[in-house]
């Protein structure tokens, strides 16, 4: 076996560090002080214990937590806004935002430059914190919740960065929201995030040159999604547990340059989903040293992609290898030295290449060309049989999907336990 791939993020308690007030500060215990110490000059300001109300603040302020400080909001718009340069918030528990999805009423909204916002709590809010036209700004170690006894599909997003260029997210427990989306924004820095129960795990769109990395991705409908962006890099993340008929754990549509390693794709009902990707063949994507294991379907491609090299990957208990939409085939996409758990081929030399090529042929594909309303049996039982005696016998006709010229005779690195 190769070495172990591990993918365990460890998070210390995310969210506020409760401490006492400081002397002399400027300390507001209600909402009627807050508002004033907006509208005054001082820069830190310090909240105490439980504060009500929706709050605004059109400068740059540094908002301390002491005393187990929670802003709890009216549960009519966003609890708290804040616009201005180098802007701190720590140390708070947001609560009780309002309903209107079309305001996208949250726990925290900000707009500048260089903010910095950790060691947050947020519960019972219909969307999280978004960072809008917020260059350069870092969001850490925060605990963020959805609104609990609502659908899916009526939760607001947990993390919005909209033209967010160069900034980061990290340290962060996201659960029972709707997406964690990155849009219009370049530049962006994922990591060391666990993000569970949602819709979207990450979403990028229009989200050039950014980065994911060490990441757990759980228990989402989708993983990791990748629109009209080039130059993004996923390494060192588990992405799992994505199941139901939409269940996804990384796809990409219409992007160039895109780079997957180290990752565990794991479990999910398709691993890998390719669409139009990449647009460019100037621009290749590359899969490197994944491991794409227990998925209904590895990888799925809406039609016959080109440009997609896949090198020193683990294909390992995956029901189907691949499946392409539009009667297509995989042939276009590079597959070398990867190891396919399925490969019955010898290595005479023990060169650890196998000596003859990998190769995935379909009788079912030729079943379903004639027959298009069967292709809603791919990936079935039946479909598993009809396949499985078409390569003992010969009397059916196949169709070649996929093919590894210099297959790995041994898995290149083992999922942890």
């Amino acid at each position: 076996m190769g070495a172990a791939l591990l993918f365990l993020v460890v998070l210390a308690a995310p969210g506020p560090v409760n401490r006492p007030c400081p002397q002399g500060g400027v300390v507001v215990r209600d909402g009627d002080e807050l508002r004033a110490a907006l509208a005054g000059d001082a820069r830190d300001l310090w909240v105490s214990g439980r504060v009500k109300g929706d709050f605004e603040a059109k400068r740059a302020i540094a908002l301390h937590g002491c005393d187990g400080a929670v802003l709890e909001g009216s549960g009519q718009g966003t609890v708290l806004k804040v616009h201005g340069d180098d802007v701190l918030v720590e140390d708070v528990v947001f609560e009780k935002s309002g309903a209107r999805v079309s305001f996208e009423d949250g726990a925290l909204k900000v707009t500048g430059e260089r903010a910095v916002v950790r060691r947050v709590t947020v519960r019972d809010t219909l969307y999280g914190i978004a960072f809008e036209q917020c260059h350069s700004c870092l969001l850490e170690d925060a605990d963020i919740s959805g609104r609990p006894g609502i659908e899916e599909n009526q939760r607001g997003d947990g993390v919005k960065l909209w033209e967010a260029h160069g900034s980061s997210v990290r340290r962060l427990r996201v659960h029972d929201v709707r997406d964690l989306v990155v849009w219009y924004s370049r530049h962006v820095t994922l990591e060391d995030n666990v993000i569970t129960g949602g819709r979207y795990g990450t979403h990028f769109m229009y989200a050039h040159d950014s980065t994911v990395r060490r990441s757990v991705m759980r228990n989402n409908t989708v993983g990791i999604f990748v629109m009209y962006s080039a130059r993004v890099l996923a390494e060192d993340n588990e992405l799992s547990g994505a199941r139901g008929a939409a269940g996804m754990g990384i796809g990409f549509k219409e992007a160039d340059a895109v780079t997957l390693r180290r990752n565990a794709i794991v479990a999910n009902t398709t691993g890998t989903y390719l669409d139009s990707t990449p647009r460019d063949p100037k621009q290749p994507v590359l899969f490197e040293d994944n491991v794409l294991a227990l998925n209904a379907v590895a990888l799925r491609t809406h039609s016959s992609e080109h440009g997609a090299t896949f090198l020193h990957n683990d294909f390992t208990g995956n029901d189907v290898l691949v499946e392409v939409d539009g009667n297509g085939d995989a042939l276009g996409v590079d597959f070398e030295g990867n190891h396919w758990d399925s490969y019955a081929g010898y290595d005479l030399d023990r060169d650890g290449v196998g000596d003859v090529a990998f190769q995935v042929k379909r009788a079912s594909s030729v079943l379903a060309d004639a027959h298009p309303d069967l292709k809603w049996f791919h990936g079935t039982a039946a479909f598993g049989l009809y396949d499985a005696v078409a390569s003992a016998l010969p009397y059916f006709a196949t169709t070649l999907v996929l093919q590894d010229k210099k297959p790995a005779v041994k898995p290149h690195r083992e999922l942890a336990r």
